[in-house]
């Protein structure tokens, strides 16, 4: 059976996931692995990891390069992290152009196409 758009418009949209909820969850919590045991042995700080997992700091190349090396999840393991973080970005960013779109195209003056 098929939805009309009244249904469609009705279903909630979930929150971004960001990544540091997926450390936390689908890594640190089955391993029995503390923040302050992975920072040991990625060599970051306790402060780092902490605020990834506690949703108030993003992944960056260097820690995602880490956490791929620990994890051994092979060569991919970096993109992996990188990838979780840029589409909680995109997620974010389209929550927030759904409100500033029209703002934001005011404000812009895009270069003349015969430029």
């Amino acid at each position: 059976m098929k939805k009309d758009n009244k249904d469609m418009k009705k279903t909630k949209k979930l929150p971004p996931i960001h990544p540091g909820e997926i450390l936390r969850e689908e890594f640190l919590v089955p391993l029995k692995l503390s923040q302050a045991e992975l920072a040991r042995s990625i060599n970051v700080s306790t402060k780092r990891v902490n605020e990834i997992c506690q949703e108030r700091r993003g992944i960056t190349p260097d820690t995602a390069y880490r956490l791929g090396i620990y994890f051994n999840m092979g060569p991919n393991g970096m993109d992996f992290w990188l990838n979780l973080q840029h589409k909680y970005e995109r997620e974010c960013w389209k929550d927030y152009l759904e409100s500033q779109e029209k703002q934001i195209r005011r404000e812009v003056h895009p270069l003349p196409a015969n430029y």
